[in-house]
């Protein structure tokens, strides 16, 4: 059964230039170098994205450092707020703006009746350190500026008193 191949004839002759049936001949480089360009571009891929997660922690970090900074300065407000509002010292500094407590209330009832026996809120005693009143600043275009009067003679009334409405 076995016999010996001659030259192929026909259509086999055509087909058997288009396979070599040697040895390859085909170069393997292109192989290889493809397989290293994809290798490299991976390793570099994952180098870059290593990098990007990196940098991301590190801008993390800065801001869980800032909530913590905010998160104690908003408390350290909030006690500020909370020690002001306590009634002991809404009291001093009512008490160093000139202000005293109220006698008993009286209450208007629906019908108009007065409930309740009202008094008279007590004077302020003197204290030995003067209260400080609140500078007052006026607008130059509200109130006009007094003109300063003759020796001898009084001003009147519009010169000493200034106007509010603006008539």
């Amino acid at each position: 059964m076995s016999a010996a191949r001659g030259p192929l004839k026909g259509r086999a002759a055509r087909l058997g230039r288009l396979m070599p049936s040697g040895p390859s001949s085909a170069a393997r480089t292109p192989f290889v170098l493809l397989v290293v360009l994809l290798l490299g571009g991976g390793l570099i891929t994952l180098l870059l994205l290593n990098s990007a997660l990196n940098q991301g922690s590190f801008k993390l970090r800065e801001l869980k450092d800032r909530t913590t900074e905010l998160t104690d300065e908003e408390q350290a407000l909030q006690r500020d707020v909370d020690a002001n509002a306590a009634p002991d010292a809404l009291e001093r500094r009512a008490r160093e703006l000139g202000m005293v407590p109220g006698g008993s209330p009286a209450f208007l009832g629906p019908d108009g009746k007065v409930l309740g026996e009202p008094t008279v809120a007590p004077s302020p005693k003197p204290s030995r350190t003067p209260s400080r009143a609140p500078a007052r600043t006026a607008d130059p275009g509200t109130a006009p500026k007094p003109t300063p009067t003759p020796t001898g003679t009084t001003p009147t009334a519009t010169e000493t008193a200034p106007t509010t409405s603006g008539r």
